[in-house]
């Protein structure tokens, strides 16, 4: 069977620290625009959740997960599948 393709986790960590550094930081003073990048991060963290969740699933069903770097190729550069593959993926907290 072929693997489950799931997006890197390093995509949701890059995600939320631009919402958390940059984009929180230019809405200090807006507090409508403020309320929404954070539900937005809390959005991207309950994805984040679903997603380890599926993964746990996957693994005890023996299904194997592929984690996808990018649409453009089904192929990570081999310097970061080496990388994958020899440790976990970041935690996000």
């Amino acid at each position: 069977m072929e693997p489950i393709p799931l997006p890197s986790h390093i995509h949701y960590e890059l995600l939320l620290q631009l919402l958390e550094r940059q984009t929180m930081f230019a809405v200090t003073q807006k507090k409508h625009q403020r309320e929404q990048v954070h539900q937005l991060i809390i959005t991207l963290r309950k994805a984040y959740s679903q997603q380890k969740h599926l993964e746990e699933d996957c693994q005890r069903s023996q299904l194997e997960v592929e984690y996808r770097w990018s649409l453009n190729s089904l192929e990570a550069p081999p310097n970061v599948e080496k990388a994958a593959k020899t440790s976990q993926e970041p935690k996000i907290s």
